[in-house]
Order: C-alpha cells, then structure tokens, then sequence
C-alpha cells in the first residue's frame, strides 16, 4: 500500500489542489489537474498490463457491501481517491475513475476514513491474510445471511449453556443448527437480505416455521 499526498501534483508554488466553486455557493471543490496528474503518474507503469480501478469515495457512490469487497479483492491494483472537500470537479468523475463508492448515507469531512475500511474489508478477503482462510467464507453477508452464533469453552458458564448440538460431534446436524440459526438471525435483524438471496425448500420450511411461531400459530396451519 502506498499514500500518494495529490498535493505533489498541484503544479504551483502553493501546492493548492482546490477552488471556489463556478456559479458560486460554499465550500471549496477540488480541482481536476492534481487528481489526474497524480493518478495517471501512479499507473503509468502499468500501460498494457490492464488498467486499475480508480475508485472515489464519496456519499453518492454505490453503497458499499461484501458482495463488492469480493469483487474488489480479485483485483491486481485498486487506486482510491479521498477527498476532503465540499465536492470534486465533475470532470474527475465522468473522465478518471472508475468506481464511485460510499460506506453509508451520512457525510464525512474527508474520503480517508471510508477507504480505509473498503481496504480492510478487502484485504482480508486476500490468501493468507486471516488464520483460517474458511473464516471469511463463512462471515455474514458472504452467503448472503447474517453468520450463525458461536460458543466455545467452558460448555456452560454462568448456568448459561452451549446448545447440545454443537458439543454432539455430529456434523451434519452441526451444519444444519447453524443454517438455521444464519436464517433465524437474518429474519430477525436484517429481514430485507433474505429476498436477495435463493433459499432452498429447507430454509422456506424453517422461515415459515418462525413465521408461525411468530403469529402464535401451529405450524400445521395451512395458509
């Protein structure tokens, strides 16, 4: 990873990389040359070897998710922009990246705290990075769900039990508890997420058993 301070590129004595906005109004918008000069400088090594994505963080961008971290972390290069102005030249946008992105509909005063968890998200996703590389595979939103609930030593602490299942040694009752639990989780607390996703006639069959629980209805009750 490498910081490249854009001010470098400004081209005058005051090494200044923004500017009042053309028909007025407040702040001050960061201007088309420095951005180009420092991107095209940082890449130009790369000509013929396919081009980078050149990403802007900003709130009108796509809004971040793990489907996007996975699709970023088979890159070979990512170039972020990060700005820390009222807004960029629009030309910046049209003309040099990429890749517009935000991690949530709020405003930050700069682009350098949300690059920085795009980076971590993605980074993690790499070989090697994480102890246990089928951590990541099974992290919520990887599969679509929120990940099931986990345990580990002592087996029961503060009269708080682990559930059964996970101390049976029987694996695929193991798998199917926590496939249950992904599912129960993401109906609870992220409802939305389970209309995105393909769900087989077993997790249909748990969904409408927690529905019924749910309406205090016998899960036998036709609808």
């Amino acid at each position: 990873m490498n910081a490249i301070n854009f001010r470098k590129y400004a081209g005058n004595k005051h090494s200044t990389v923004d500017d009042t906005p053309y028909g007025g109004g407040g702040g001050m918008v960061l201007k088309p040359d420095p951005i180009f000069a420092a991107v095209e400088d940082i890449t130009k090594s790369e000509v013929g070897q396919g081009s980078p994505r050149i990403i802007l963080m900003c709130p009108q961008g796509e809004t971040f998710t793990q489907k996007k971290a996975e699709e970023l972390s088979r890159e070979e290069h990512l170039v972020f922009i990060c700005g820390h102005y009222e807004g960029y030249d629009e030309r910046i946008r049209e003309h040099l990246v990429t890749d517009e992105l935000s991690i949530g509909d709020y405003v930050l005063t700069g682009g350098e705290l949300p690059a920085m968890t795009v980076i971590d998200a993605v980074v993690r996703l790499l070989p090697g990075v994480l102890g246990n590389e089928t951590s990541a595979a099974t992290d919520s939103f990887s599969t679509g769900l929120l990940e099931y609930p986990h345990y580990t030593r002592p087996a029961e602490f503060r009269s708080w039990k682990v559930p059964d299942v996970l101390l049976s040694g029987h694996h695929a009752n193991i798998e199917i508890w926590r496939r249950e639990q992904a599912l129960k989780r993401t109906w609870e607390r992220r409802p939305e997420l389970l209309r995105q996703i393909e769900l087989s006639k077993q997790d249909r069959q748990f969904l409408d058993k927690l529905q019924h629980e749910a309406n205090g209805t016998n899960t036998n009750t036709s609808t």
